[in-house]
């Protein structure tokens, strides 16, 4: 009997050593794994960082272009070299600069509508108009609107007239409530 519990004591030790194994060997791939992993998370996090990079250059070029004509403008100013018509002059090719680096990125400015459209207008004021007809129009541009691909990018920002008997046929009356 004793050299069957022995036997099974052996095949017991044999067991456990063969399960230590395995978990070493188990504990050895998933280290292996685990660098893998953290190999292919740096790389995609370099990549990732590449791709912001690289798709934002274009864009912060031209705004450093703009940046140098700015500071041209500025230091133009300060040392008092352009006439109040060169400032207007210079001052509009500014605009025109900054709005050719949003045209090459296929941001354009809205049409303005004289007529408060509220898919792309955002009132911000209301004006008392005088006459019916001046109801729903536009008084005064605050922000213009611009579109990117087909699509608001900002609504524009307006004035509207309000005339008071428009305003009056929609509130309900105290019949009605």
């Amino acid at each position: 009997m004793s050299n069957d519990v022995s036997e099974k004591l052996s095949a017991i030790h044999s067991a456990i050593d063969q399960m230590r194994d395995n978990i070493g060997e188990r504990s050895e791939s998933d280290r292996t794994q685990q660098k893998a992993f953290d190999a292919l998370y740096e790389e995609l996090r370099q990549y990732k960082e590449d791709f912001i990079f690289q798709s934002e250059k274009a864009l912060l070029l031209d705004l450093l272009l703009f940046y140098d004509s700015l500071n041209w403008f500025r230091e133009s100013l300060v040392k008092q070299q352009m006439s109040p018509e060169v400032i207007v002059d210079s001052f509009q090719y500014l605009m025109d600069e900054f709005l050719e680096v949003l045209y090459r990125r296929d941001v354009m400015p809205m049409e303005s509508s004289e007529k408060f459209d509220r898919r792309s207008q955002k009132a911000i004021k209301v004006i008392p108009a005088e006459t019916a007809e001046q109801d729903q129009t536009v008084a005064q541009v605050l922000k213009r609107g611009f579109m990117r691909s087909e699509r608001i990018l900002r609504s524009e920002e307006v004035f509207i007239y309000r005339h008071n008997n428009a305003a009056k046929k929609t509130e309900p009356s105290s019949s009605e409530s």
